[in-house]
């Protein structure tokens, strides 16, 4: 994989960040950020994305893969998709902040 393709693949591992009573404690006591990232991606692969978008050291990445619920629409049953989120611990003195509060 050449260099810019590799770019090109790390700005769309993430998929965004997940807000929830969990993460925000997470965030709180072990500062860990939350987010919802690409199914084929890689702990590696989502160390680099967050490094190079938010300019920051990364400590370590835990990843769990959630299966998407079965539903019932009536008489037909559906499948909401399989997705994958990643808990990234920064490193002590490193922080990201999404609503830009200064």
């Amino acid at each position: 994989m050449t260099a810019a393709a590799h770019q090109e693949r790390l700005m769309t591992v993430l998929q965004g960040p997940l807000f929830s009573e969990k993460s925000t404690l997470a965030a709180e006591l072990n500062n860990q950020i939350v987010f919802k990232v690409r199914p084929d991606a890689t702990k590696r692969e989502i160390r680099e994305a967050v490094e190079l978008l938010f300019e920051v050291k990364v400590d370590s990445v835990q990843v769990l893969n959630c299966r998407g619920k079965i539903k019932r629409f009536g008489q037909t049953k559906g499948r909401r998709v399989n997705w994958k989120k990643a808990y990234v611990r920064l490193a002590e003195g490193s922080q990201i902040d999404f609503l830009g509060a200064d």
